[in-house]
């Protein structure tokens, strides 16, 4: 790999990292891993910082270009490398409902779990950005109900985005295991990129634990 495209991914298991993990599996191309503890506070530190002043994971080093937020993540990622077909092509029909799915996830999809999980009153349906919880959920449904994948039988770098999403916000019992969803996700969880991640985060995280553990024990 070229100084230009060396990766490095700022990680931590078992966080929305893990999906830009199982992206860059995905496209299959070489990257390092600058894992944090986020049980010790690791993503507070000035070091970290400095990297991404909300001290959220992950962020990506490509060359000399810092990528942060999930969205753009993917979207810089797979468009970086076009041979992976993980994302449609500026002049693809598919390209707009490809950049919807990337951004309402962010944009409205996070901001209602968040606030459903903190019972907390949305506003009426012209002022929150995602007009209600109900509406959203039903609206990603039907989607899925066609499928595959978010643009038919087309996969892309969408779903594994959502796919990982979904699996961790029905775990939680943040968002409703419907049949259409328990479907996408049983076909996300089946790539092999998500197994091998899904697998070292686990160690990774016990790893995590017990040096936080150990920190406490000495404090």
């Amino acid at each position: 790999m070229s100084k230009d495209h060396q990766i490095t991914l700022f990680y931590s298991p078992q966080t929305r990292a893990t999906g830009a993990r199982v992206l860059l599996e995905e496209l299959k191309v070489p990257y390092d891993l600058h894992v944090l503890n986020m049980k010790t506070g690791e993503q507070r530190q000035p070091a970290y910082l400095a990297i991404n002043p909300l001290g959220k994971v992950p962020a990506v080093r490509v060359g000399d270009t810092l990528v942060t937020e999930q969205g753009a993540i993917y979207l810089y990622l797979a468009d970086l490398y076009p041979e992976a077909g993980l994302a449609p092509a500026l002049t693809d029909p598919d390209r707009g409902a490809y950049l919807r799915w990337l951004f309402i996830y962010g944009s409205c999809f996070e901001p209602a779990v968040v606030d459903r999980f903190m019972k907390r009153e949305p506003g009426s349906m012209n002022e929150t950005p995602y007009a209600s919880y109900e509406s959203l959920i039903d609206m990603l449904e039907e989607a899925l109900k066609t499928g595959p994948y978010l643009l038919g039988e087309r996969f892309t770098a969408a779903d594994l985005l959502w796919g990982i999403a979904l699996r961790w916000t029905t775990m939680f019992g943040l968002v409703e295991a419907r049949p259409a969803f328990q479907a996408y996700m049983a076909r996300i969880d089946g790539r092999a990129s998500v197994h091998k991640v899904s697998a070292e985060d686990v160690a990774m995280a016990a790893e995590h634990e017990a040096a936080a553990a150990r920190l406490k024990a000495a404090s």
